[in-house]
């Protein structure tokens, strides 16, 4: 049976990897309220609301078909930092990790007509201390509103910003590439870039 798999985000950043990763996929996003209980903390959010925007494509999925799907924050001083309302937010944000390090936390998940496969990947990125001017700069410039804790690491702001990273960086980018690799490895009977039958 040739299986078909769907990346269910609207993230150019994750279609981007997928597609550098050589992974045959179609885009097809549903959008989904992603509202998940005030309890859940770190990894548990993400890993929530991953499986969330898996299961409004389960049952619509054949059963030759994988949805996958992913979610990013950021976590600093125990809030999660989605995305930005507005520009004053995501000054607001940034003024809050400049000079600091902070967790960028991003869960994928593999979801079929009958079960859901979930990762998750963590990484400390530390940024330098930014000027008032700096980050109005980068907010107004790059309209980050798109993108969780109001940054994007291949930007500006992350080539003149980021100090240190620790772990991986495509998962700050937003698709942690080598477990999302794995996870799909698992569960496709293809990676190479070609259908097969199995």
């Amino acid at each position: 049976m040739i299986q078909k798999l769907y990346l269910g985000s609207g993230s150019p950043r994750r279609v981007a990897l997928l597609k550098q990763m050589n992974i045959p996929f179609e885009q097809r996003v549903i959008d989904v309220d992603e509202v998940y209980a005030k309890d859940l903390k770190g990894a548990a959010i993400t890993d929530f609301l991953a499986k969330l925007k898996g299961k409004v494509q389960q049952k619509i999925l054949l059963p030759n078909e994988l949805v996958l799907t992913a979610d990013t924050i950021v976590w600093h001083e125990d809030i999660a930092l989605g995305k930005p309302k507005n520009e004053f937010d995501a000054i607001k944000m940034l003024t809050s990790l400049s000079g600091k390090t902070h967790e960028v936390i991003s869960s994928v998940c593999l979801t079929v007509a009958n079960k859901q496969s979930c990762v998750n990947d963590t990484t400390k990125v530390t940024l330098r201390e930014l000027t008032s001017e700096e980050i109005e700069y980068y907010v107004r410039t790059y309209k980050p509103l798109d993108k969780a804790g109001a940054y994007g690491i291949q930007e500006w702001i992350g080539l003149i910003g980021v100090a240190k990273i620790e772990g991986s960086y495509t998962n700050v980018v937003g698709l942690p590439s080598e477990k999302t690799y794995k996870l799909l490895q698992s569960n496709l009977t293809y990676l190479d870039g070609t259908l097969e039958e199995s």
